[in-house]
């Protein structure tokens, strides 16, 4: 079953369409759908489909060749192996002179590592044929650094050669509510769901619908068989050398530590050391850096994990490590239990600030908003610490709100004390949202410019 996509897919096909030479980059972090959606994307058409492999050139050549031939009678006489890739791909760009064709190439970092002259060569015959040939050219890849910098970089020799890029992202909320939709998961299932995966569609098809959410947790993280409890180890395995640093960082940010000083003296490392591999572990999509709302100070930046299955995995599974391989399932889950709804706050933020930008969008809200984030700082007038959860502004008005995933219903204070943490901005107008899993109590009063929305009603 296919689900979501629908913008890139509907893009892909204006583009498709147009009948003219494309050269699409495609880009996203493993396990995000990107194979996914291309194969949806060339069902019916006619299609060169070829995966580079961690491999010698020699053995892509003939793997692209083989791929090559299987569309037509055309290449007979170059088989079974193009003499070089130029040879190949100047077949491919000739037979896509009269007639639309897809050159898929799925994780072209490994193409491109093996034979390093393969980005010169398509930017020459790109040059030489893109006025005559219908060819459609996909470069997809999972190595984001090698992705935005070896292909869409300006020293790159594709520069100004691609016609159009897509960066895949994981589902957001609702649209793993969309996955969900025929299953037996309620509500704030699907919210622990979307927590514990972040939305990934490969970990999101592991969440067996027959079972709970507890089964599905027990299952894929805390069995020694799971697929996910050796996922985030083969994940750095695959993109980091010295794995057991960067397993190191990523556990220290899962369990609180968020500043640079913080992260370096949890982890025991020279900071300057540390940055690098945090600069890493952001350009492969694990880590992000973070700024308070509208501020870009560097001394406000913390680093906080931008991938919700590590998010997840870093957070409980070590502390459970030797319970879980002594089979002791059960016995881990309820060490995990008490402290998933702490885990949840920070997932209930980000559902609610995407359900912000789903109503801003749709001029849903009083006004429309041109950027959200959250923020923190002192507040001098108490001389503390505070943070807001979701700020949504554009440069005259702006909402403030708070996101509570507690078992309560929410009081009173909450509002008087998001009002009051507005007092230390300067917009002409100001509107207050308060979000709660529950929902709220009696005394919750509202006027013009409170709103309440209770989980359910999202």
């Amino acid at each position: 079953m296919f689900v979501g996509r629908t913008r890139e897919l509907n893009e892909l096909n204006r583009l498709y369409k147009s009948d003219k030479f494309q050269c699409i980059v495609m880009y996203g972090r493993r396990r995000v759908g990107k194979t996914a959606l291309i194969s949806e994307f060339v069902k019916g058409k006619e299609t060169i489909y070829f995966t580079g492999q961690e491999t010698n050139a020699k053995d892509n050549l003939e793997s692209l060749s083989q791929s090559i031939f299987t569309i037509s009678s055309d290449f007979a006489a170059s088989a079974p192996v193009f003499s070089g890739y130029k040879e190949a791909l100047e077949a491919v760009f000739n037979a896509a002179q009269n007639r639309r064709i897809i050159l898929a190439i799925d994780e072209y970092p490994y193409l491109a590592q093996s034979y390093r002259g393969i980005s010169s060569m398509l930017q020459t015959l790109i040059d030489k044929h893109k006025d005559t040939s219908k060819l459609f050219i996909i470069l997809c890849g999972s190595s984001l650094s090698f992705m935005e910098n070896q292909v869409l970089g300006y020293k790159s020799p594709l520069y100004g050669r691609r016609t159009a890029q897509f960066r895949i992202m994981p589902f957001d909320f609702a649209q793993t509510k969309e996955y969900f939709a025929n299953s037996n998961f309620n509500k704030e299932d699907i919210a622990l769901l979307f927590g514990i995966t972040g939305g990934i569609p490969l970990y999101l098809s592991l969440m067996d619908k027959t079972l709970s959410v507890e089964e599905n947790i027990k299952q894929n993280f805390l069995s020694s068989s799971g697929y996910l409890f050796e996922e985030p180890g083969n994940l750095i395995k695959q993109e980091c050398r010295e794995p057991a640093q960067y397993n190191a960082i990523i556990r220290a940010i899962a369990n609180g530590a968020s500043r640079l000083s913080e992260i370096s003296t949890k982890v025991g490392m020279e900071s300057g050391l540390c940055s690098t591999y945090i600069s890493k572990l952001t350009s492969i999509g694990i880590v992000k850096k973070e700024h308070p709302f509208r501020e870009e100070t560097s001394r406000k930046t913390i680093y906080t994990l931008d991938d919700g299955m590590f998010r997840f995995w870093f957070r409980f599974v070590p502390d459970n490590m030797a319970l879980i391989q002594r089979g002791e399932t059960d016995f881990a889950y309820e060490q995990i239990l008490p402290h998933i709804s702490a885990y949840m706050g920070g997932v209930f933020e980000e559902i609610c600030k995407q359900y912000l930008w789903q109503q801003n969008l749709s001029k849903q809200l009083p006004f429309m908003f041109t950027d959200a984030g959250r923020w923190w700082g002192t507040d001098k007038r108490i001389k503390a610490e505070c943070e807001i959860d979701i700020i949504a502004a554009n440069k005259e008005e702006a909402i403030f709100a708070e996101c509570k995933w507690t078992n309560e219903h929410v009081g009173t204070k909450i509002i008087d004390t998001l009002i009051e943490r507005s007092d230390l901005f300067n917009y002409s107008k100001k509107h207050f949202y308060l979000f709660a899993k529950k929902g709220f109590s009696g005394g919750v009063a509202t006027d013009a410019n409170i709103t309440l929305i209770s989980y359910a009603d999202m």
